[in-house]
This record gives structure tokens, C-alpha cells and sequence, in this order.
């Protein structure tokens, strides 16, 4: 018994060095399962006792993570087969803030380091007269532009409430899943003809 144990104890082990040569998070996470599963077994019969409560919690834990990756990106692969732009999926990695009316969310030639997500009351973009409404996703082209730079002015119409997320988060969520590159280039390619066409009326309007 004692020569599996041991060879338990070397898989997991090797387990946990893959893991740091993994680009790819659904594929870790199921590394550092099977690891955990290894290291509980290696834990019991060799009753080192502090590794087996250790995998105990981190099991769970990696178990969770995994199925929350997995969702994740199959409602990304899903959202990018339509042509509807809906990015309920975003929402749980996000954080909330809000702002008084009259207030500037960000100026254009701002750095762009956000990715939003309007919950509640209207954004005015300047440049282009648009207002943004509850549900509306902004800020994207920025992230996306090779400046970084916002292209727009952002200000709150009235009291409003929306989601952020990091420049750095979203990446990580982008690396971990194509699709949702592919979901935003999309995204930014319906937004920028859009915008484009609303500024084709205002220099006919104004001609």
C-alpha cells in the first residue's frame, strides 16, 4: 500500500507543476481538481493530516470555480452565435457604482481602465447627442483601441447606478475564453457604424 500511497503523493504533486504551465483557466482548474483528489487520498493513508483538511476546502472551492468558468463560457459561445448584444453574463464579475446628475463619468482622451454596464438612469454621450439606458454596455472602445483613450464624454443625465469592471479582470476574462473577444469585436463593430452614422446626420443637419 505504501507504493501507491507515495505514487498518490508524486501525481499530485506533478499535478500542481502543470498547473503553473497551463495559459488557459478551465483547463487549471480541472489540474488542480484532479491535484486536490490526489492529495486528499495521499493525505488520508499517509494521515498527514494538515494536507488532507488543506484539499479538503480547496476541493470545493476549485469545484465551484470550475462549474462557474464553464457556465460562463458557454453563455459567452451562446451570446456570440446571435446577433443580440446581451452581456447579463458580466454582470457577476463587475462592481457597483453611482453618480449624482450633472456628474462626469470620464472625458474623451481619458484613459480608458473601465468596462461599464448601465443598471439605472440615463448616460449622455456629448460627442455624438446619445443617451445610454438601464442595460446598455459602454466604455468598450476604449479598452479595445490601441491608445486606450476614451472617445467620448460620459455624464449622468440624473442620479444613475451602474457596473465596472478592471481593464485587467476583463483581459483575464477575455484570455480564459476567445469567444468573448470575438463577442466584443462584434460589439464595437455595431457600435462605431452607429456612431458613425449619427455623426453623418448632425454634419448634414448642421450644413
Amino acid at each position: 500500500m505504501q507504493n501507491w500511497v507515495q505514487a498518490a503523493g508524486y501525481a499530485a504533486s506533478a499535478l500542481v507543476l502543470v498547473t503553473f504551465c497551463m495559459r488557459t483557466m478551465i483547463p487549471l482548474r480541472i489540474a488542480a481538481v484532479c491535484s486536490n483528489l490526489a492529495f486528499i487520498v495521499y493525505g488520508f493513508y499517509a494521515q498527514l493530516y494538515p494536507v488532507l483538511f488543506l484539499h479538503l476546502i480547496l476541493l470545493p472551492l476549485n469545484l465551484l470555480r470550475t462549474f462557474q468558468l464553464v457556465s460562463l463560457e458557454r453563455k459567452v459561445e451562446r451570446a456570440a452565435a446571435t446577433s443580440e448584444v446581451s452581456v447579463d453574463w458580466l454582470k457577476p464579475f463587475m462592481k457597483e457604482m453611482r453618480l449624482k446628475a450633472g456628474e462626469m463619468l470620464f472625458r474623451r482622451g481619458d484613459e480608458a481602465e473601465r468596462l461599464f454596464m448601465l443598471l439605472h438612469g440615463e448616460i449622455r454621450l456629448v460627442e455624438i447627442d446619445r443617451t445610454l439606458r438601464a442595460g446598455d454596455l459602454f466604455g468598450e472602445i476604449g479598452l479595445f483601441s490601441s491608445d486606450h483613450r476614451r472617445t467620448q464624454t460620459a455624464v449622468a443625465v440624473g442620479d444613475i447606478e451602474l457596473l465596472w469592471i478592471s481593464e485587467t479582470d476583463f483581459a483575464r476574462i477575455c484570455h480564459q475564453n476567445p469567444a468573448i473577444s470575438f463577442y466584443f469585436l462584434r460589439l464595437i463593430t455595431h457600435r462605431l457604424t452607429a456612431n458613425n452614422a449619427q455623426l453623418a446626420k448632425q454634419v448634414l443637419a448642421s450644413a
